[in-house]
């Protein structure tokens, strides 16, 4: 497969003239692929040449999986291939659809950076399916496929494909010459595909162009499989495996966050930390199997309850606790939603209904500058919870403001009351002695 430029793109390569086309390719095959590690990570894009930094990062329409990548790689496959327009599509086939990621380079109007909601019926561009599963039947590998304005359209090294007359109808409306469409194909299938065009006063297209871009395409599968997989990790380290809850590690990144808005701007942040009462007799009656039932029972109740409050995060912290993270939304609200936790739970047929303590900036609860100091105060709430029997969630800062009994439990742990006979609780305040969250 050749992968010198065709005329306009650069020299041709040739024997004995140094194949400077194929090194100018081969350089733009390094800075794609280090462009798309770059938006995975999130650092700089290297190589030679212009370098170019990661991707923008989440498109204003909220996050799209491979969005980043998909800009990187559109954006180092139009400049490698002298294009003037480059996209990005994926076929989603439960809707029947080719959507569209990212769109780079001359923009016509109507196309967004980020649409949306560009997306296209695959039946007007069956090609996607019906070509490629032809050419797979064959033997063949997918390879991408040129048209033009006037049409038809040209592969590689193959026939035209069935159907262009979508293809060339969108280059006419959207004052293009050509086009070259390659297959982007992920574990074996049809993931979507990279699509190249440029300017009528631009070259047309060649056969060694559409070799060049079968590669390109073929490097943005790869990119697009990696990050499948850095997701899958990312996904497993922030989640608690049991319950689908966030797990501490992602609430204690939420909470940093949160608590940089509230320094910043004075958003409220609140922190309702709920103990599930009688899980330890659960799984000495009825094993641990009924235990797991109750702490995913009471994952799906907090997770319907926290729905009340637009953005929360409801994560499982360990064992027997649970959290329920709001940014936003005012300590009243939060109160109610955890008021309706704790009867939701109370009525569930295993277990004892719940402890829950609240912890609020919107509440007089004095300065709150770091995680940890929230953490204490939605500990101390809940411990009062557990020691009184409360039915509902016990709340910081609403009994006495600064004198309040759970603030200066969160203040001097030795304050503790001592919980009600018979309850099993034994446990520290979080950062007492020296066992601080942060």
């Amino acid at each position: 497969m050749g992968i010198g430029t065709g005329p306009g793109g650069g020299a041709e390569a040739g024997p004995g003239d140094g194949c400077p086309g194929a090194d100018r390719r081969l350089r733009a095959v390094v800075r794609l692929t280090q462009a798309m590690a770059a938006a995975q990570t999130g650092g700089p894009a290297t190589g030679t040449g212009t370098a170019h930094g990661p991707a923008p990062g989440p498109a204003p329409h909220g996050p799209v999986p491979h969005r980043d990548v998909a800009h990187a790689a559109a954006e180092r496959a139009r400049e490698a291939m002298d294009a003037s327009f480059a996209a990005v599509s994926c076929w989603e086939r439960d809707r029947g659809r080719l959507r569209v990621l990212v769109n780079v380079g001359e923009r016509a109007p109507g196309e967004e950076e980020y649409p949306a909601d560009e997306s296209y019926p695959v039946h007007e561009f069956p090609e996607i399916t019906e070509f490629l599963h032809e050419e797979w039947a064959g033997g063949g590998p997918p390879h991408a496929w040129i048209e033009t304005r006037d049409g038809p359209g040209t592969a590689g090294d193959g026939p035209p494909p069935a159907y262009c007359h979508q293809r060339v109808a969108a280059l006419r409306r959207r004052g293009r010459g050509s086009c070259v469409v390659a297959p982007i194909v992920l574990h074996g299938c049809a993931w979507g595909e990279l699509y190249l065009a440029r300017r009528p006063d631009q070259p047309v297209f060649t056969p060694r162009d559409a070799d060049f871009a079968t590669v390109l395409a073929a490097l943005v599968a790869s990119g697009i499989a990696q990050n499948e997989h850095l997701e899958e990790v990312r996904r497993l380290a922030f989640t608690d495996p049991l319950t689908g809850l966030a797990n501490r590690r992602a609430v204690d990144a939420r909470l940093d966050e949160a608590l940089e808005l509230h320094r910043d701007l004075g958003t409220v942040v609140s922190l309702a930390v709920c103990d599930i009462n009688g899980l330890k007799r659960v799984n000495d009656a009825w094993g641990h199997e009924a235990g797991d039932r109750l702490l995913e029972r009471f994952a799906g109740i907090l997770s319907r309850c926290g729905a009340r409050l637009p953005g929360a995060l409801a994560g499982r912290l360990g064992g027997d606790e649970f959290c329920l993270l709001a940014v936003g939304p005012s300590a009243d609200e939060v109160l109610a939603a955890a008021d309706e936790l704790c009867r939701r739970a109370d009525a569930l047929e295993l277990g004892e209904g719940v402890a829950c303590g609240v912890a609020s900036t919107g509440d007089p609860v004095g300065e709150v500058r770091s995680a940890r100091r929230l953490f204490r105060l939605a500990d101390a709430a809940q411990y009062r919870a557990k020691a009184l029997r409360a039915a509902g969630p016990v709340a910081a800062g609403r009994e006495g403001g600064p004198d309040d009994p759970v603030v200066r439990l969160a203040t001097d742990p030795a304050a503790r009351p001592r919980p009600a006979r018979g309850s099993g609780e034994r446990r520290r305040l979080r950062g007492a002695q020296g066992r601080g969250r942060r």
